[in-house]
């Protein structure tokens, strides 16, 4: 189910100056101008290339990502080809080429629930308040009212819009709105796309200037029987990811004190006609939000693959020393995995749903050139 909220207001008319290119540093005052279709992005907090994939199906060109972690960034270069720079902090306007959309799925752990009990219960800030990667939304705000596009996409957890009893969203909307755009958000279930319930915020800004006030319509769920774990599970695999008898014994034992004690925390035992819970980064630690009944005694965990492929990511497979990716095959048929078990499960469970950004992202193309198709005929 799709949730819509944003802000009314009233509609003027599209009016788009000309003759000043997009992605440059904007002077106040400075008029702002569309392309041609076929939108260009900047992919910021790029992950593994989550986000980028998908734009990339729906039409997109990335022109410019920026990827800290190392690990992450391993995988998304033997994908994509190499990032331009690892720190946003360090990226200048001018860096930036010309594009159209800023698309960002920014740190979402200061503002998630699981990251927040862990903050907590630790006594760490969360939210604006960590330091360290609780306000890098404003380094999106940054480069943003320098270079001035189109479009801003962005993607958060659920939780984004609750955290600090709606104080944080609030703030985000209202930065987003002094730069100049109009906001909509909802948060989107990718149970529709793929078999794990996953919901996620999405905000999408037009700016003012370019859109004449209009706001992004998010595009209607698909229809028809939603798969199921099956179409994501292989027949066989390594007897490495069966649990142990002692850790399945732990994981009953524990599901049992929080149940006797009124808490909701346990193990997710599914079959292959079931949905899964969300992957989590922490899915390497045990494997208990996603445990697949095997038959037998003692359930297994998802290999990396599998997780892949539960993400939407295309035809998935380990990356073996015959394979030797350039990172230049487009669009992506299939995705490498070049990591450990362990940091597969933490890069799978920071993603985004392919399919789903891919859906968004074919919505905000055919707006887009409704936008330039009115800036032509005026």
């Amino acid at each position: 189910m799709t949730e819509e909220l944003s802000l009314e207001k009233p509609k003027v008319p599209l009016t788009v100056p000309r003759g000043k290119r997009m992605g440059t540093v904007h002077m106040p005052g400075e008029a702002d101008s569309v392309r041609a279709p076929g939108f260009r992005f900047v992919d910021l907090f790029a992950g593994i290339g989550g986000i980028r994939l998908g734009l990339e199906n729906a039409g997109g060109s990335c022109v410019y990502s920026v990827e800290l972690d190392p690990h992450a960034r391993r995988t998304y270069e033997a994908n994509f080809g190499p990032c331009d720079a690892a720190d946003v902090r360090d990226v200048r306007p001018e860096d930036l080429p010309d594009y159209d959309v800023l698309a960002a799925g920014f740190p979402c752990q200061p503002f998630s629930i699981a990251g927040v009990t862990k903050k907590r219960s630790l006594g760490r800030a969360h939210g604006f308040a960590d330091v360290t990667s609780g306000n890098l939304f404003f380094e999106i705000a940054r480069l943003a009212e320098a270079t001035r596009p189109p479009i801003l996409f962005l993607e958060n957890v659920k939780n984004l819009r609750t955290h600090d009893h709606g104080n944080t969203f609030r703030v985000i909307l209202a930065e987003l709105d002094r730069l100049g755009y109009e906001v909509a958000h909802s948060v989107i279930d990718a149970r529709h796309w793929v078999p794990q319930h996953r919901e996620r915020t999405f905000i999408v800004g037009f700016r003012r200037s370019v859109f004449g006030g209009r706001r992004f319509e998010f595009p209607q769920l698909p229809s028809g029987t939603p798969p199921v774990l099956r179409s994501v599970l292989d027949p066989w695999y390594d007897s490495k990811y069966v649990l142990s008898r002692h850790l399945w014994e732990y994981l009953q034992e524990y599901a049992r004190k929080h149940k006797a004690a009124g808490n909701g925390f346990g193990y997710g035992l599914v079959t292959g006609n079931d949905v899964a819970r969300t992957l989590s980064a922490r899915y390497h630690k045990d494997g208990s939000e996603i445990l697949i009944d095997t038959g037998s005694l003692v359930p297994r965990r998802l290999t990396p693959v599998e997780c892949a492929r539960l993400m939407g990511f295309p035809n998935p497979r380990m990356l073996s020393t015959a394979m030797r990716p350039d990172g230049t095959e487009r669009p992506l048929k299939s995705f490498v995995i070049p990591v450990s078990d362990t940091q597969a499960y933490r890069q799978f469970g920071n993603s985004v749903v392919v399919p789903v950004v891919e859906h968004l992202g074919r919505s905000i193309a055919e707006q887009f050139s409704s936008a330039v198709d009115l800036a032509a005929a005026s």
